[in-house]
């Protein structure tokens, strides 16, 4: 099993067959919210279809080609992230993710998305993460972003959603880039450190 603590209060933990009920609760909940941008929610019906979903996440995991986590917020269920599959020869991995409505605006998805990816290139060691988002959802498009994914360009009618289809816009994160944007906040982190103890020293 895989459990990555995100913060006091928030981790991600892989897909247990238990979590299927739980899981399909909180699509029912949120199907008109997620339907928007989400194409598997006339797959997920009943507890059947949602114990199938999680025994082929297990079967991903077991196989060495990734895994999905729910998202668990303050002991609940919020979502899921995972990532979509994994490319060994390539070193590479796109990650997808859902967060239910009443969690959003919290941060805790980007939070989480920092965590399978800084997972992918520490534990994994890949050299490549990729996140896809429809152009018109703005709030999954946020993420990467916020990360500082590289924009690299859009799949035109990529994906059919229902009824049409729906461009996607292509994120795209390295290794070394990874790793040189952690090196910067850490030094601004340390840099700042280091201003407020000298001010505490002026104030003293």
């Amino acid at each position: 099993m895989v459990r990555i603590a995100v913060e006091d209060g928030l981790y991600l933990k892989s897909l247990e067959l238990r979590e299927a009920e739980p899981l399909l609760l909180l699509v029912d909940a949120n199907r008109p919210y997620l339907r928007r941008w989400l194409p598997w929610l006339d797959m997920t019906k009943n507890i059947d279809e949602m114990i199938a979903f999680v025994e082929s996440a297990l079967r991903q995991h077991t196989s060495g080609l990734g895994f999905q986590t729910g998202v668990w917020y303050a002991g609940e269920l919020a979502g899921i992230i995972g990532y979509h599959h994994l490319e060994w020869a390539n070193r590479s991995t796109c990650v997808g993710y859902w967060l239910a409505e009443r969690y959003q605006g919290h941060g805790i998805m980007t939070k989480a998305c920092n965590s399978i990816v800084e997972y992918a290139f520490d534990d994994w060691r890949l050299n490549r993460v990729e996140i896809r988002c429809a152009m018109e959802n703005v709030r999954s498009r946020a993420i990467p972003e916020r990360l500082g994914f590289k924009t690299e360009g859009v799949l035109r009618e990529a994906e059919w959603l229902y009824d049409h289809y729906v461009d996607h816009v292509v994120y795209g994160m390295l290794a070394k880039q990874w790793l040189g944007s952690r090196h910067r906040v850490h030094e601004s982190q340390t840099v700042s450190t280091v201003k407020q103890e000298r001010l505490n020293e002026v104030k003293e």
